[in-house]
């Protein structure tokens, strides 16, 4: 029997020029993609705050706020640590009481920090390019397959 090789193949782009100019393009300018990111991640936002939030608004809160770490990692928004500090702890406190509980219930300080991220969210999509974004969901695939990234278990998963 023969071993299998490791070697794949990369993919070949046919129009590299195009792949070029569009990743310099802002994502404000691809409307339809980030007006979709917008108003998924409000109504998400919405229904947390509103105590209807089920596991869906949560995944899509922690990839919002992981993309805003990895974009904060990378330089955009750098001025805003503590907020980027403060929407992670909060959303990770809210994941932890709701796999307990099973409701997703925010407390005032919790509110605050997560609008605060979320803010934040929005500002970076208006200045970032196509290839930033890129750039930062590489971070967040690289850090879930290292396990770098905070859980949200309860002492019941363990």
């Amino acid at each position: 029997m023969r071993k299998k090789s490791k070697y794949k193949p990369r993919g070949v782009l046919l129009n590299t020029m195009g792949y070029v100019m569009e990743g310099m393009t802002p994502v404000s300018q691809h409307t339809s993609f980030a007006i979709d990111v917008k108003i998924k991640t409000h109504m998400a936002l919405m229904n947390m705050t509103q105590g209807k939030a089920g596991r869906g608004d949560i995944d899509t809160l922690i990839q919002a706020v992981n993309v805003v770490e990895a974009l904060y990692r990378m330089g955009v928004g750098a001025e805003y640590g503590d907020a980027v500090r403060d929407g992670s702890n909060a959303l990770h406190s809210v994941g932890v009481r709701g796999a307990k509980s099973g409701q997703f219930v925010l407390k005032s300080e919790e509110m605050k920090a997560l609008n605060t991220i979320m803010e934040l969210h929005d500002a970076q999509l208006e200045v970032i390019t196509l290839k930033d974004m890129e750039r930062a969901y590489k971070i967040v695939v690289e850090e879930f397959r290292q396990r770098k990234m905070r859980p949200i278990v309860t002492k019941e998963m363990v």
